[in-house]
């Protein structure tokens, strides 16, 4: 795994990129880019899903064997997808299906509620990326897509699944259309503690790095 703290500690943007077949990944590990996601995101941009909550583990378990084939010096990290990590044991089992699969490290969606599983994870030992925010997988319960952080519970809350997550071991945290301001807050708040890194999903430009689809580019 590169060493993504010396790289914050210089100053150097780490940036992140999703892939879902062999010949991508391959391209988007020769360019130099650090990490390389295997997102459940796949049902929409490739299966024809109106979202995430559709995409099973196998499906899921198919791309990232497809791009593991073409990774070599980035880090590979795949999302859970809904349902794989309802309880602890669930959590452990579905992980190490992706580490199997050729992951180097999983992330799935949510923070306080799911310290027991990231616990978990990454005393397996495998490296654990979260995900905070607006989450996609909740979609469907939240009646849509819509920006976090605009109230002062919300903020508060997103702040608490920041230091949950970084305290249960993730190395970096994922924030997901949360209000720039906050954002920042918790980037400059996660700054403090560890070194765990911050990568935003349309926030805005202030973090550590930037992370993208490459089905957008």
């Amino acid at each position: 795994m590169k060493d993504f703290r010396q790289m914050k500690q210089r100053g150097e943007k780490i940036t992140a990129l999703t892939a879902y077949d062999y010949p991508t990944a391959r391209l988007l590990d020769e360019s130099g880019i650090d990490i390389i996601l295997v997102g459940d995101s796949v049902g929409m941009v490739v299966l024809g899903y109106a979202d995430t909550t559709n995409v099973t583990l196998q499906e899921m378990l198919h791309h990232t064997r497809a791009v593991a084939r073409g990774v070599k010096q980035a880090l590979l990290v795949a999302d859970m997808p809904i349902y794989t990590y309802d309880t602890v044991e669930q959590a452990v089992a579905t992980a190490r299906q992706f580490v199997e699969a050729g992951a180097q490290a999983v992330k799935l969606e949510g923070g306080t509620s799911h310290v027991a599983q990231i616990e978990a994870i990454t005393h397996a030992g495998i490296p654990f990326m979260a995900h905070i925010g607006m989450l996609p997988q909740s979609v469907r319960e939240e009646g849509g897509y819509r920006i976090k952080g605009r109230t002062q519970s919300e903020a508060e809350a997103l702040l608490a699944d920041a230091r949950a997550v970084e305290k249960a071991g993730a190395f970096s945290v994922v924030l997901e259309i949360v209000l720039a301001d906050i954002a920042k807050q918790i980037t400059k708040a996660i700054d403090s503690w560890r070194g765990t890194r911050v990568y935003r999903a349309h926030t805005g430009k202030r973090s550590c790095a930037s992370r993208g689809s490459s089905a957008q580019m």
